[in-house]
């Protein structure tokens, strides 16, 4: 449950901008430490505990994670996810999308539909602010884009459905709903180029 958080932050910008010609780093090292603290969290997750525990990770080793760890879980037409925390709540999600299949999915064919010209795979950017405390999180979207055009928040709110349905949630995530922090994790702290987990 844990890596699923990981991946749809990473994937949906829940969890941040990059500019178009931003390079994202990341190396395996980065990937494995991430590993390891993904598997520290979870095992902390597993018993109750009054101290309080810290674990601090960087948007290097998030990125690496999402690059060399996640791409099996990675839904089918979402390729390049990267993070961007940019401090004081503030993250980005980037990733290119295959945007036919959102249309199709979604029914709307008509000329007259801006949607229907946004097609093919493009880069989708996502600003939002998370507020993670007592041990519910929440996204608040500040901006969103398709290939660099601005879209309202309806249009990524389909794109996000379309891409994180499963069986046990048939429509999606809703981008308004709060969410339970896995792993008994009490409250996510962001700052610039890292986060820092609190148990």
């Amino acid at each position: 449950m844990f890596l699923r958080a990981i991946a749809l932050i990473g994937i949906l910008g829940l969890l941040s901008a990059v500019p178009g010609d931003a390079q994202v780093r990341t190396n395996r090292r980065d990937a494995q430490t991430m590993k390891q603290k993904v598997a520290t969290i979870a095992a902390r997750g597993e018993v109750a505990s009054k101290q309080p525990l810290r674990t601090t990770v960087t948007e290097s080793e998030v990125n690496s994670f999402i690059a060399f760890e996640l791409g099996d879980a990675l839904p089918d037409g979402v390729v390049d996810p990267s993070l961007t925390i940019h401090g004081a709540g503030r993250v980005s999600g980037r990733a290119t999308v295959d945007l036919d299949a959102v249309r199709k999915a979604s029914g709307y064919t008509s000329p007259l539909d801006p949607r229907s010209y946004l097609t093919g795979h493009l880069p989708v950017l996502a600003t939002g602010t998370l507020r993670a405390t007592n041990g519910v999180g929440r996204l608040e979207l500040q901006s969103a884009s398709v290939g660099g055009v601005p879209i309202p928040k309806l249009f990524l709110q389909e794109i996000v459905s379309y891409y994180s349905k499963s069986p046990e949630r048939p429509n999606g995530i809703n981008l308004d709903d709060e969410f339970p922090l896995p792993a008994r994790i009490r409250e996510i702290q962001v700052e610039p180029g890292q986060a820092i987990v609190v148990q």
